[in-house]
């Protein structure tokens, strides 16, 4: 078969706007981690496949149908992750940073899962992710709660998006609610989904999940977890509410709620949107306290969150350009270092200043004016050279702050003389002279 040469299947090529999106979601993320105290983390893109079988169930749809999974030349099983937290976790008992917890710690980067690809689903795609590691305390779960709201405060999509809560309780708790519910579906078997009757073998919280409409009866009718909640979970649970109302987080409770695995423990959340179809979870997480125990390490509480930077980027707006903000335009060729080095002072003081690769000034002049980018004009005088700054397809001076920022950028480089010639022709912004000795 000859080699394709397109992109493959689930995957993208970002440019523009939709990589202009993008770094908006990661760039604001960063912002807002750092107003929490959340330190960078990377770990590997891949990891022993043992890792996330461990952590994510064997059983799962994940890890048994989705995984990028390949053997490498030492024979070594290795898989593509597929989220985050089961790497940091790893990483955290192999390091030995029990001895730094609790840990606030943030990544973000690429992951990897063949499913079938959707508006806003693919088999690579990006996550932001948060994790308090080491912090049994409710209030560590308010704050990351809290953190993931002001993410979508600052991206000006909160309004867009709906807070959903709920409480797992403690082990005890949990235990006596999944008998119950089992008890509860069994009864009804017979009018369960065929993946219903699978999963009441295997995970049967996870038929709460169920999307089948005589799955959706049954649910409504399930027992609640609020019935068998010990007093330590509900007091736990309660402790949460507060404090997200304390941080003026508004939330709804969500029953139906669950996360499937017996480590999860306490609070369970997800910011959804019905502005992305039936893709709705923008932000997912939960208490994870049992985890890095069933991984081989120390018992070890943690709350964590990731988000969909995809996801994230469908619901931002237009953001601001990131091209530049002035050509720079020799008038002769033999100017053409010069322009060179008035670029480079632009640049130094954080002017985005664009030159041409070729042509001459009359081209450029064009150039610019189709990328409706402000003209800085360079010709030579005795002694020195005229800078003229024009609007985009005009001769009218640009617009004052600009011209501040430009001339203002030049004069820590240059001698700038911003006396307006009326008698030279054509007039022009200012007089550049001589550079300012070191």
């Amino acid at each position: 078969m000859a080699d394709k040469v397109q992109r493959v299947r689930g995957t993208q090529d970002l440019y523009g706007d939709d990589i202009a999106r993008f770094d908006h979601v990661v760039d604001t993320f960063n912002r807002v981690r750092k107003l929490y105290g959340f330190r960078r983390v990377d770990v590997p893109v891949f990891e022993f496949t043992s890792v996330f079988a461990r952590s994510l169930g064997e059983t799962t749809d994940v890890v048994s149908k989705e995984m990028y999974s390949f053997e490498d030349k030492g024979g070594e099983s290795l898989t593509l992750r597929p989220e985050f937290t089961a790497g940091i976790a790893r990483a955290y008992i192999s390091n030995g940073w029990q001895q730094h917890a609790p840990m606030k710690l943030a990544a973000y980067g690429p992951l990897f899962r063949y499913e079938r690809p959707q508006k806003g689903r693919y088999r690579q795609f990006h996550q932001l992710d948060a994790e308090i590691i080491g912090a049994a305390e409710p209030a560590a779960d308010v704050e990351l709660i809290a953190m993931g709201a002001q993410l979508l405060s600052e991206l000006g999509i909160a309004d867009k998006v709906v807070l959903q809560l709920n409480t797992l309780g403690d082990a005890e708790t949990r235990h006596a609610w999944r008998g119950a519910l089992v008890a509860h579906f069994r009864a009804n078997a017979d009018a369960l989904s065929r993946e219903s009757v699978e999963r009441l073998e295997k995970n049967p919280l996870r038929i709460l999940d169920s999307k089948d409409a005589a799955d959706r009866e049954l649910i409504a009718a399930a027992p609640g977890i609020d019935a068998h909640m010990t007093a330590e979970a509900g007091t736990f649970f309660d402790a949460v509410q507060k404090g997200l109302q304390a941080a003026d987080v508004a939330f709804v409770r969500a029953p139906a709620l669950v996360r499937g695995f017996d480590y999860y423990r306490h609070t369970a959340f997800e910011f959804v949107t019905d502005h992305l179809g039936a893709q709705g979870t923008v932000i997912g997480g939960g208490r994870y306290d049992g985890l890095i125990e069933t991984m081989g390490g120390p018992h070890t509480p943690a709350v964590g969150w990731a988000a969909g930077i995809e996801r994230l980027a469908m619901l931002v707006g237009e953001v601001g350009k990131e091209g530049p903000e002035v050509a720079v335009i020799p008038y002769v060729h033999d100017l053409e270092f010069v322009a060179e080095a008035f670029a480079a002072t632009l640049r130094r003081q954080g002017v985005r200043a664009d030159i041409a690769f070729r042509g001459g000034e009359k081209r450029r002049r064009e150039l610019a004016n189709k990328a409706n980018l402000p003209r800085l004009s360079i010709a030579r005088r005795e002694g020195g050279y005229m800078v003229a700054l024009h609007k985009p397809n005009s001769v009218q001076p640009a617009e004052a702050p600009l011209r501040e920022r430009i001339f203002t950028a030049l004069a820590t480089d240059y001698d700038v003389d911003r006396r307006i010639r009326e008698e030279e022709h054509p007039p022009f912004d200012a007089l550049v002279t001589r550079k300012i000795a070191a």
